[in-house]
């Protein structure tokens, strides 16, 4: 199964990074995976999103307004 990873963010610094990090994780990786930016305002504010970005896993919110460190990217990709 393919994990679903979308970053939420109209494109500032941390959500720059996270999508960046995210990328290297999985193809350092070499996951299963498909990276999706998320840039719809509408969208971002219809998940309860006030501080970006927000990272998406399999339609799980994982975290809010910060950047993940690769450790925390690595361990949701392996929790399908």
């Amino acid at each position: 199964m393919t994990t679903e990873i979308r970053v939420l963010g109209a494109g500032c610094a941390k959500c720059k990074a996270t999508l960046a990090l995210a990328r290297e994780v999985i193809e350092a990786e070499g996951r299963d995976a498909r990276l999706v930016k998320v840039e719809d305002i509408a969208e971002i504010i219809g998940h309860g999103i006030m501080s970006t970005p927000g990272i998406m896993v399999n339609g799980e919110m994982k975290m809010v307004g910060k950047v993940p460190s690769r450790a925390q990217l690595r361990e949701w990709l392996e929790q399908k």
